[in-house]
């Protein structure tokens, strides 16, 4: 899964969209500058009953939300003094293109009059998660309200609320193969922020098998 190394492990909760950055044309698509082709819309849910042969066909899907813009991402990244060092180093493009090693989403977490930006960083080698960040706009200008630097990590818009995933390492567990993962929700509350009760989920040590969740304390 983009952003988190799993292994053959297929990680839960992660419904990161991987599309070329000039393919962003909608609003609540996310977009990558590094890999090849996407997966399709996040929260898309089940097919319509108009898909089905016969039915009538189905009704153009809406445009995008009055106010929705692309952004610099790598650019907005580079001029915020508090994305690290690090996480700046690797933001260059992979191999000799322009492909950066980001992932943008657009949508709405603060209620801001235009939509929030989500951008994780990603390794080039492998596409785990070194960063993610979100950024709201305020009077013309866009300032950081959130920030995740303790690789792996993954940031996504799951229905308006931001989903942090964070892979688990016991002692011993190879880069490949992490014990579990923590997802945890944040919600936009006087004007910060404020993290909800975490979901913790222990992968199985069975090769094939789905891992099962384990509520949070």
């Amino acid at each position: 899964m983009r952003g988190l190394n799993d292994g053959s492990r297929r990680v839960r909760g992660i419904r990161a969209v991987t599309a070329a950055v000039a393919g962003a044309t909608a609003l609540g698509l996310s977009v990558t500058g590094c890999g090849a082709g996407g997966t399709g819309a996040r929260d898309e849910g089940p097919a319509h009953a108009s898909a089905v042969a016969g039915a009538a066909p189905a009704s153009p899907a809406p445009s995008p939300a009055a106010g929705y813009r692309r952004v610099d991402a790598v650019g907005l990244l580079k001029r915020d003094p508090a994305v690290s060092a690090p996480v700046k180093h690797e933001l260059k493009p992979c191999g000799s293109g322009d492909d950066y090693p980001v992932d943008v989403s657009y949508g709405d977490l603060t209620g801001a009059d235009r939509p929030d930006v989500v951008i994780n960083v990603l390794t080039c080698a492998d596409a785990v998660g070194i960063g993610a960040y979100v950024y709201r706009e305020t009077d013309g200008a866009y300032r950081s309200v959130f920030k995740a630097e303790e690789s792996p990590v993954y940031a996504e818009i799951d229905q308006g609320v931001l989903t942090v995933t964070r892979q688990v390492y016991s002692r011993g567990d190879p880069i490949s193969s992490p014990s579990g993962e923590d997802v945890i929700p944040y919600r936009w509350r006087a004007g910060r922020f404020t993290p909800g009760k975490p979901v913790h989920t222990d992968y199985s040590g069975a090769v094939g098998h789905e891992p099962s969740a384990v509520p949070g304390d």
